[in-house]
């Protein structure tokens, strides 16, 4: 069975104010052409079909051509609900999009009633397990703890409880938006960091022929039977050096990975990171392959030149981002706030600002629990208010 494993579309989303949705079309675009070419016998999206709770109109409109495209090629289409998501929105109308081959799958109570396709080699069971938010779903699922693995790892026991009682030989497949140990973030993806921890082990996914994962925007292969897709859209410049794509699966008979391909996305514009005196961005012909980039420069003079976003412009019309980082500065007078909490974690700035008012002295374990729950209660909260929108 030819499988087509795509995620993260962020449906909405702008790169540094830049509007996306033309980019994000043409993305559609190449997806139904692949499914047609390649002769996909199904297609899934794993999670973050939206950007957003509430996403907006012309997002919207844009999945809802996508899933009008994909139901008229008559190749089934699996999609989960990511942390980006609003479960409850994306699920409305499940059963009866489902009737023409799209099944969304965003109740977790719903993640061990699988979508059943079959090929010459019998039957392939694909479960889709929405993103999980441990605080929310940990009782209905009699997970021990609030935590990521925990919760993971009891929707995976019902997932295998449902493959024991069907036909042997059964091939499954698992679509899940998870932060998976070994996976390489980046900036553009939203923190799901719950008591300190975010990531889960790889073997939570045991017992099934292949996870097919979102959340990560970096196509990237955890083990055989374990990847993820990424976003196929760069979506921050930590993004830079990532070739963007889609998994093409074949399993086989036995449920094997007979191969494995990736498929390269359309490319709106390339991305360029820079760093120097601004007269060395100006002037050095070696960077004359980036002028039509977009552009984000970091500059080292060790005085502020006078307007410089301007004067990058002239050469490099598509920078969007500027920073300053000046060689030979303090590092703890002189750098900016911004730069100061750049790659910290909110639970780090937190501890970081208690020690600062009390004039020295790191938070004891105690109070870094506190601060942690109070994080966790935040982000649980957040998530429950889209829910019930």
């Amino acid at each position: 069975m030819r499988i087509l494993h795509t995620s993260d579309w962020h449906l909405g989303r702008a790169f540094h104010r830049v509007n996306l949705l033309g980019a994000q079309a043409a993305f559609v675009d190449h997806l139904v052409e692949t499914v047609r070419a390649h002769e996909v016998d199904a297609v899934l999206v794993a999670g973050d079909i939206y950007d957003r709770a509430v996403p907006p109109l012309p997002a919207v409109e844009l999945y809802d051509r996508a899933l009008h495209r994909l139901a008229d090629l008559g190749v089934p289409t699996v999609m989960i609900s990511g942390n980006h998501d609003s479960a409850r929105r994306l699920g409305v109308g499940a059963g009866l999009i489902g009737r023409a081959g799209i099944h969304l799958r965003t109740d977790p109570d719903g993640c061990a009633d699988p979508v059943v396709l079959a090929d010459v080699h019998g039957e392939v069971a694909f479960y889709g397990l929405p993103y999980l938010e441990p605080a929310l779903v940990k009782d209905r699922f009699g997970a021990g703890q609030v935590s990521h693995e925990a919760v993971l790892g009891a929707a995976m026991d019902r997932i295998r409880a449902d493959l024991a009682t069907r036909p042997p030989g059964t091939r499954s497949v698992v679509l899940a938006h998870a932060f998976v140990t070994g996976g390489q973030a980046s900036d553009s993806e939203r923190d799901i960091t719950v008591g300190g921890v975010e990531a889960v082990p790889a073997s939570v996914f045991d017992g099934v022929d292949y996870a097919a994962l979102g959340h990560l925007h970096g196509c990237q292969t955890i083990n055989e039977r374990v990847r993820y897709s990424g976003s196929p859209l760069a979506y921050s410049f930590s993004e830079t050096d990532h070739r963007k794509t889609m998994w093409l699966v074949e399993l086989g008979a036995r449920g094997e990975i007979a191969a494995a391909d990736r498929i390269d996305t359309p490319v709106p514009r390339a991305l360029a990171r820079l760093r120097g005196p601004l007269e060395d961005l100006l002037d050095d012909p070696a960077l004359a392959g980036h002028e039509d980039r977009w552009v984000e420069a970091t500059l080292t003079d060790p005085v502020r030149p006078e307007d410089p976003m301007a004067r990058l412009a002239a050469r490099f019309p598509h920078v969007l981002s500027l920073a300053f980082d000046p060689e030979g500065r303090e590092e703890d007078s002189r750098a900016s706030y911004a730069q100061r909490l750049k790659g910290r974690s909110d639970q780090e700035i937190a501890e970081d600002f208690v020690a600062h008012v009390r004039g020295g002295g790191a938070p004891s374990e105690a109070e870094r629990a506190v601060l942690q729950g109070a994080f966790d209660d935040v982000r649980t909260d957040a998530t429950r208010q889209e829910t019930l929108r």
